[in-house]
């Protein structure tokens, strides 16, 4: 196997998700990728964390490049008969990353004014999407973990939305490709979260309403590799 090509630390992460309708998702989803299900219902979630010594293998971080917020919108799919992730959308505020995540993943990152803050246990995180290609996106909201470690336990909701070592993204071809990371084991807590203004969800047709399963992890260290066309 080829060694992984891209580092990267995600800080302060809450997953926000929401059950959506399978036939809605699926709605949005290109030829030859299957949304996937847990108990019947799928899953769109809104990602908020921050980016910390993103760079190549063997190359340090570089000082105003390798550290910015992220915010994504994701779902969760199977193209041939492997599960992942599925991004509607990453915001991020640094054009170069940005640039080259479109150019060597196929994923839709665009910028985005962002602003997050963390006082003690407390991440307040907003941001508005400036490059509209997948349409406007707003989200704004404070959260914070809560309780003890939660072990995502095989079989369960929680291992079912975090235990993802892969991704898929698509070429204006529509080409399909699969992207694999890896990393130790999520280190989560409940959360609790306001959320004051959410939209990122509507340029697909569907409103993300309602409470929100929360999931939250301080840290967690990631390498990924080269993508590989599926179909």
């Amino acid at each position: 196997m080829l060694p992984w090509v891209l580092r990267m630390r995600w800080l302060d992460l809450c997953f926000m998700h929401w059950a959506v309708p399978p036939a809605a998702v699926q709605a949005t989803l290109p030829r030859g990728v299957q949304v996937e299900t847990y108990a019947g219902k799928a899953y769109v979630a809104a990602v908020p964390f921050r980016m910390e010594d993103v760079a190549p293998r063997l190359t340090p971080a570089v000082p105003g490049l390798s550290a910015f917020p992220e915010l994504n919108l994701r779902t969760y799919v199977r193209v041939n008969g492997h599960s992942g992730v599925w991004f509607y959308s990453l915001d991020v505020t640094q054009p170069l990353a940005a640039a080259m995540a479109r150019r060597f993943f196929h994923l839709p990152y665009r910028q985005a004014r962002m602003w997050v803050d963390r006082q003690g246990d407390v991440t307040r995180y907003a941001s508005v999407r400036t490059d509209l290609r997948t349409g406007p996106g707003t989200f704004a909201a404070a959260y914070r973990p809560v309780g003890a470690p939660l072990p995502a336990t095989p079989g369960s909701l929680e291992a079912w939305l975090t235990d993802r070592l892969h991704l898929f993204s698509a070429d204006r071809a529509g080409r399909v490709y699969r992207g694999r990371i890896q990393h130790a084991p999520w280190p989560l807590r409940r959360a609790e979260a306001a959320v004051r203004v959410n939209t990122l969800a509507e340029p697909l047709g569907f409103t993300l309403a309602g409470e929100p399963h929360l999931l939250h992890a301080d840290r967690l260290d990631v390498t990924a590799w080269w993508l590989e066309r599926v179909l």
